[in-house]
């Protein structure tokens, strides 16, 4: 999704409020109330406007979706889907921690480094 700032095209974040609740119950398909049990459960956390809005953004919406499919599709419970949404944003942390340091070693191992300096007397040992 995009958004237009000074008349320039900017990708909208994911974590960009964007939805009030009507709009984004609508989105998950669930009744706003639904969404307000998931957010005093913890499972999602809205961003508020100074009128106390509630905002959601693109990841609230996937996120949400991901915890109506664990209860709908699979029975999980409520404590259930917020460990597995947790230990899934975990993980991905430590993908992109694991992405990161394979680059730097790739970069790394790229870099040729000068044979030591052993001096103009100095002898061979081997």
């Amino acid at each position: 999704m995009t958004q237009i700032r000074d008349g320039v095209d900017e990708p909208l974040s994911d974590d960009e409020p964007c939805y009030v609740i009507s709009i984004a119950a609508r989105l998950v398909g669930m009744h706003q109330q639904t969404l307000r049990y998931y957010e005093n459960a913890g499972l999602v956390a809205p961003r508020r406007t100074t009128g106390n809005i509630r905002m959601y953004s693109n990841g609230d919406i996937q996120r949400i979706r991901q915890a109506k499919k664990l209860i709908d599709d699979l029975g999980v419970n409520l404590a259930g889907v917020e460990i597995i949404l947790r230990m899934g944003e975990q993980l991905r942390q430590v993908q992109t921690e694991l992405d990161r340091t394979r680059a730097e070693l790739d970069r790394l191992r790229a870099t040729r480094l000068p044979a030591p300096y052993r001096g103009a007397g100095a002898r061979s040992d081997g």
